[in-house]
């Protein structure tokens, strides 16, 4: 059960990595339009209010395609000194502490997205942007990876419990250097 549902979040979550790559590549082509439209005395005008919404968006959407990928920093020189059982346990407080900390990041960006619900704020901007409209998707993103992280951290827990160090550093432990660059 815990092998299918990391399974299945990585498959989401790489439906999603596409969904923010294409979501970044539209929003390169408009800074570029911009660009060319500048050399030609016009400006589409708000791209870098734009381009900073979508990194946003694309930061709190992007982190749980990166803890399904194993991508996250970790030092872990600790880690790789012990066996399997040692690094079974670093490896679920490491992903306890993320679930923890990405769980009061969403939980602190919800009365970002509700005073501007409830004020209908916009930007002070020449653009006006509903900050709503740009607060909602970034909110959701980091409750996204709040959800990912826990559900990887009952999905590892499971798997350690089980005894299945190997499915659980697959799951969550590092890539070494030579793994990263494959």
């Amino acid at each position: 059960m815990a092998e299918i549902l990391l399974t299945r979040m990585r498959k989401l979550n790489g439906w999603l990595a596409i969904l923010i790559g294409i979501m970044l590549f539209a929003c390169a082509a408009f800074v570029l339009a911009d660009i060319v439209l500048r050399q030609l005395g016009s400006s589409l005008g708000g791209t870098d209010e734009i381009s900073g919404y979508v990194m946003a968006i694309a930061t709190s959407w992007g982190m749980a395609y990166t803890l399904t990928e194993l991508g996250h920093v970790r030092i872990d020189i600790l880690r790789s000194r012990g066996g399997p059982r040692s690094r079974a346990i670093f490896d679920l407080f490491s992903l306890l502490t993320l679930a923890i900390t990405i769980s009061l990041i969403a939980y602190w960006a919800w009365p970002v997205l509700e005073r501007s619900l409830v004020n209908s704020s916009r930007a002070n901007t020449p653009l006006e942007t509903p900050l709503a409209l740009v607060q909602a998707p970034w909110f959701a993103g980091w409750l996204w990876f709040a959800i990912a992280a826990w559900l990887t951290f009952i999905a590892a827990i499971t798997l350690v419990m089980r005894g299945e160090f190997d499915a659980a550093d697959t799951a969550i432990g590092t890539r070494g250097e030579a793994e990263a660059l494959e």
